[in-house]
C-alpha cells in the first residue's frame, strides 16, 4: 500500500513543479540576455508582498559592457523610501543557453538558462531589512517583448515559503540615429 501514496506524492510534486525554461523555446523574439543587458537599460519595478501589498517601488539604471567573455552589469537602484543600492553582476554564458551570474550580494552562484524569449535565474541573496540580514532565494523569470522591451517576474522564497513578488519592465533607449 505504500507504492501508490508515493505516487500519488510525486504526482502532487510535479503538478506543483511549474514551467520550464524549455516551455518557451518557440517564442521570438530569442533573447541573448549578453546583448539585451550591453549598454544602458532603464527598468521600473515594485516589491508586494505575499499579500499581494505594495511595499515599495524603485527604479533601476543599469549599464552593461563586455570584459572578455563577461557581461558586466552594473545596477543603481532608487527606491520610493528614499533610499539606494548598486549591484555588480559579472555574467558569463556557460553554453547550451546556460548562465552564471556573480555580485557581491549573491551568496553563491547565480544559475541562468534561456530559451526562446525567457530566461529563468534562481539564486540566493543576501538582503537587508531593517539592519538585519536575511538570505532570501530568488526565482526570478524575464521575457523578451520585443528587441527594446522585457518583463520580470520574480518570486522570493525563504525555507520554501513565499515572501513576495518582484515586478520589472526594463526599457532600452530608442536607437540614435
Amino acid at each position: 500500500m505504500r507504492r501508490p501514496a508515493c505516487l500519488a506524492a510525486l504526482a502532487l510534486l510535479a503538478g506543483c513543479a511549474g514551467p520550464a525554461v524549455g516551455d518557451y523555446a518557440a517564442n521570438r523574439p530569442l533573447f541573448d540576455p549578453g546583448q539585451f543587458f550591453l549598454g544602458k537599460t532603464e527598468a521600473w519595478g515594485m516589491f508586494q508582498d505575499r499579500q499581494g501589498r505594495l511595499v515599495k517601488r524603485f527604479t533601476v539604471d543599469m549599464d552593461g559592457e563586455r570584459l572578455g567573455d563577461e557581461l558586466v552589469l552594473t545596477e543603481r537602484f532608487h527606491y520610493s523610501d528614499g533610499s539606494r543600492q548598486q549591484r555588480v553582476w559579472r555574467l558569463k554564458p556557460t553554453g547550451a543557453g546556460r548562465w552564471r551570474g556573480l555580485a557581491d550580494d549573491v551568496v553563491g552562484e547565480a544559475a541562468g538558462e534561456t530559451a526562446g524569449n525567457a530566461l529563468r535565474w534562481r539564486y540566493t541573496l543576501r538582503l537587508p531589512v531593517d539592519g538585519k540580514e536575511y538570505q532570501v532565494q530568488f526565482d526570478d523569470w524575464m521575457f523578451l517583448q520585443d528587441e527594446r522591451s522585457m518583463l520580470n517576474r520574480a518570486a522570493m522564497s525563504k525555507y520554501g515559503f513565499h515572501l513576495g513578488e518582484v515586478t520589472l519592465f526594463f526599457r532600452k533607449p530608442e536607437p540614435r540615429p
